[in-house]
Formats: structure tokens, sequence, C-alpha cells
């Protein structure tokens, strides 16, 4: 049973959403985990990050590991504010190559990577499929997910090797994030194939229902990164708590046993993964989730 504390703490919570998205775009500067930020009003991460200080954080000290052993190089699938780009070069140096198709976020991005010139910033919906139908973008707390929609509002699309080809700055991949709503599954094995020879570290949120509702099937990414050389798996869950470490031959199962269980699906704080896939040439990709992730699943 819920303390009365905690039943008003929710309350307050959620009335205070309910205002701040009636004027959802209204520019805000807010100091979040050590950096500065223009947001949206709206945006959720300051109220993830004060509810759990970890939130996030996996991704940056992934890339600062990284950091120590080779230069960093970083794609950043779904940049959203920046918040994640901001955050690993305040930890790392380095450069990131930012794509982002929600135009309302674009703003936002702009606004607070442009004066870094180790950020490039591409307009675009990366895409694996160029007779995609338009996409249409669906905005939920600070977070966008892109639904079949009219071309009036659709965003350039791009493929991972013409990205590739278009930034030769980039050519040497290092670290790839991917945080799309339901799309990683399919995203994330088309930019490991693009970049093969680099063999980049691959974080990504895996979560089945909304990959489900993109139309994919989530255990499909496993076996894809499996046949890439892909081994090694660290696992947090989506408040950035370490988990435990599998492979990419008995992820989906580890999955579909906790994310897919009937508990998880009837909880109103829908519980997802944050992942890390090393190929199984990389030792110090390997190294560092060992020392993220000590434990095993």
């Amino acid at each position: 049973m819920m303390r009365p504390a905690d039943i008003a703490s929710i309350a307050k919570r959620r009335l205070g959403w309910l205002i701040r998205d009636q004027f959802p775009f209204r520019p805000v500067v807010r100091e979040v985990q050590g950096v500065t930020l223009v947001l949206p009003w709206s945006h959720r991460l300051p109220d993830y990050a004060l509810w759990g200080p970890a939130y996030g954080q996996n991704l940056v000290e992934l890339a600062r590991l990284l950091a120590e052993s080779s230069p960093l190089t970083v794609l950043d699938i779904g940049a959203n504010v920046g918040d994640s780009t901001v955050q690993i070069l305040n930890a790392a140096d380095g450069k990131v190559l930012c794509i982002e198709a929600d135009p309302a976020y674009l703003e936002f991005l702009h606004r607070n990577v442009d004066r870094d010139d180790r950020v490039a910033v591409v307009e675009a919906l990366l895409s694996v499929d160029d007779a995609q139908a338009a996409r249409t973008a669906v905005r939920t707390g600070g977070t966008t997910r892109f639904a079949e929609g009219g071309d009036a509002d659709a965003m350039p699309m791009v493929s991972p090797a013409k990205l590739r080809a278009d930034h030769p700055d980039f050519d040497q991949l290092r670290l790839v994030k991917s945080d799309t709503d339901g799309y990683d599954v399919e995203l994330v094995p088309a930019v490991a194939e693009a970049w093969a020879d680099t063999k980049p570290v691959l974080f990504f949120e895996y979560d089945p229902y909304l990959t489900r509702i993109a139309g994919h099937d989530p255990l499909s990414v496993w076996s894809r990164l499996e046949a890439l050389g892909y081994r090694d798996v660290a696992v947090w869950d989506n408040g950035a708590t370490p988990i435990g470490r599998t492979t990419t031959a008995d992820a989906g199962a580890h999955g579909a046993a906790v994310l897919d269980a009937p508990a998880n699906q009837r909880t109103r704080g829908r519980a997802y993964w944050d992942v890390a896939v090393v190929h199984v040439d990389d030792e110090d990709g390997r190294a560092a989730i060992e020392k993220l992730v000590p434990g095993t699943l």
C-alpha cells in the first residue's frame, strides 16, 4: 500500500506535468546532471534526473571509458534536444554526429550544440528503407516516435550508408546511441552493417512494447547483431541501474522473461532496458561494459 506522502508526491508531479504541457515548447534553461541545457518546459528530463540521479549516466560513463582507449566518435540517433551529446562531451573529448527529425526538438538541439564545433547535426529521419512512407512526429513528455503521416510535415530520410558517405569526419565510428521509441531494433543493425569495419559499441533502448507498436519484432535485433559478430551485452533498467551481462544469443530470452511478463505490462511505469552491445573483437569495449555492469544475468 502506498504511503500518503507518496500519493501526494505523485499528485503534485502529475499536476506539474499538466500545467507544463499546456505550454510545451516554452524555452527554459535548466541545470541538469552537470550541464546547462535549453529545454522545452514540458520536457521530462529534469524530473527523471531529480528522481533518479543515475538516469542516462550509463551512456555518459560508457562514452568516457571508451574515450580512454581510442578517439571518441559518436553517432547520436534520435538526438532530441542534445542532452546526451552535451553530457558526453562534458565527460570526454570527442565528436558527435546528431541526427534528429522532429522540427520541434531540432530548435532546442541547435540551441544546445551549435556553438560546439565538435558537433554536427543532420536534420533527417534515419531509415533503412528508401521507400518508407512519410512519417509524422508523435510527441509525449520530451520524446518522439514517428507514425505514418502525410508529406506536409515529413522530414527528409537518410540511410546509414549515405549518412556515413556524407560525413567522412565520422568514418571511424566508436559509439552508437539510439533512442527512437521502437525503431531501434531495425536501425541499430543497419548502422552496424554500414560501419561494420569499425565495429562500434551499440547503445540503445530495448522496449518490446514500443517495438511492436512500430510494427517490428523485438527479438530480431539479437540474431541480426549476432550474425554481424556482436556477442557481449550489458543490461540496465530504464533508470540506468545495472542488471547484468548476457550475450546476443541469450538476450532475447532474458528480455522476454522480464519485459513481456504480465506483471510488467500491468505496471503504470512500464519497464524497458538500456543495452550496450559489443563486438567479439572489441576488447576495450568489453572491458568497459564489464566495469559498468560487473554481474551476469
